[in-house]
């Protein structure tokens, strides 16, 4: 801040204290220089002036009431004295620039028509006394005084429209870091829930994975080893890939401990080395989501209708996940030896996902502390998509979520101006 703007806050914070000093100079300079005209005494004339002079300490921080104060003491003397105090009249033209600039708008308005009209009585009144023969004199006096006046008003409106542009920027400007901090916490805000429901999707199917395999090895341990042996063999894989992507998610959040501004950085692994980066689960990888499941015990089919294709890497993503999550409520709550269908449709603009299961539907139990169905509604309704569950005719349950991805047209290709391919 440069030293003349320093300055220029700082009167700004102390307006009354340096408009009082600024009068009791402007008082001990004008009062004394007050002299009597025809009628009147120099003693009247210097308590006119100071009565000009004094409303002055306020013409900032009480402008329209300063202005108020200073023109009637004007006009009564005038009244009075049927004669200007040179200089004190000039106070005039300052409580005129003052009010203009800091005062409301029917103030000023208000106080330039009652300086042109003193103006007017001046001329009128200099016409009278100095006879009818001069009347040339007094409109050329009247006219002067009156140019004067509108050029004072004429700066204080210049300087107003600048003083309310700058607060108008100042406001703009405060508003606008209102606003960045606000988008950053709900930036941050919806970055935490996302990885919220990524840990989720990732803790829950893999523990209900390895919940459901250490259940059945314990039982077929006794009659059938081997089966034993697969179990633990899923266990581990199961727990491995669960391990990894924990790591990869937490990398993201976990900073370098000392970053080097020459180098880009990297993701570390458990070596110091790079860590091992694998991209985001699809569609296509829902295959595997099933044996995975199909290993536990469940009877699981997959049924996919319609002709695939390529979808932004976000759609993937959420589609993958939901049917993440919905198999692993039924390794949750299905109940023993549950029949389980995921249902894959494509159509022409919308990709359809259902997975249901001959479970025990309503009668499953619940601790409450689930959040997997909601999630499961965000991430359907963040692509403008929906999402309903719950138990179906018959027995079971079912999920069915609906995503819209890019159209095809006619011919069966996409059409332009759709949701961007990756």
């Amino acid at each position: 801040m440069r030293w003349w703007e320093r300055v220029s806050a700082w009167d700004d914070d102390h307006r009354f204290a340096v408009d009082t000093v600024g009068a009791a100079f402007l008082a001990l300079w004008m009062v004394p220089l007050a002299q009597g005209g025809m009628g009147y005494s120099s003693t009247e004339a210097q308590i006119a002036t100071t009565a000009m002079v004094v409303p002055l300490a306020w013409r900032r921080t009480r402008p329209t009431l300063s202005a108020v104060l200073v023109l009637s003491a004007a006009l009564l003397h005038f009244l009075l004295m049927d004669d200007l105090v040179v200089p004190g009249d000039l106070l005039v033209l300052v409580s005129l620039y003052s009010v203009t600039v800091h005062g409301p708008v029917w103030a000023y308005r208000t106080a330039i028509v009652g300086v042109i009209t003193g103006s007017g009585m001046y001329g009128a009144s200099f016409l009278r006394s100095a006879g009818w023969g001069s009347w040339e004199s007094a409109v050329g006096t009247a006219f002067l005084l009156s140019l004067v006046s509108l050029t004072v008003f004429a700066f204080g409106l210049v300087r107003r429209a600048r003083r309310e542009r700058i607060e108008t920027l100042v406001d703009r400007a405060q508003r606008l870091e209102v606003e960045r901090d606000q988008q950053a916490r709900i930036a941050t805000a919806a970055e935490r829930a996302r990885i919220a429901r990524e840990m989720h999707d990732i803790v829950a199917h893999s523990l209900s994975v390895i919940i459901a395999q250490a259940d059945g090895g314990r039982y077929a341990a006794a009659q059938d080893p081997a089966a034993a042996t697969r179990s633990l063999t899923t266990i581990s894989e199961t727990g491995r890939a669960a391990l990894a992507d924990m790591r990869r998610l937490l990398g993201v959040l976990r900073p370098a401990t000392e970053p080097d501004p020459q180098q880009p950085e990297t993701p570390q692994g458990r070596d110091g080395g790079p860590a091992e980066l694998a991209p985001q689960p699809v569609t296509r990888d829902i295959d595997q989501l099933v044996e995975q499941v199909r290993s536990s015990g469940v009877r699981i089919s997959l049924v996919r209708m319609g002709t695939p294709r390529a979808l932004p890497p976000g759609t993937e993503l959420t589609v993958f996940r939901i049917c993440q999550e919905s198999l692993t409520n039924i390794l949750k709550h299905a109940g023993p030896s549950p029949s389980a269908t995921v249902l894959l449709q494509w159509e022409r603009a919308a990709l359809v996902l259902q997975v249901s299961d001959d479970g025990r539907g309503a009668a499953a139990g619940t601790d409450g502390a689930g959040q997997g169905v909601l999630g499961m509604r965000e991430r359907a309704a963040m692509l403008g998509g929906s999402l309903t569950a719950g138990p179906r005719p018959g027995g079971g349950y079912r999920v069915r979520a609906e995503i819209p991805i890019p159209a095809l047209d006619q011919q069966g290709t996409e059409a332009a101006g759709d949701v961007p391919r990756p």
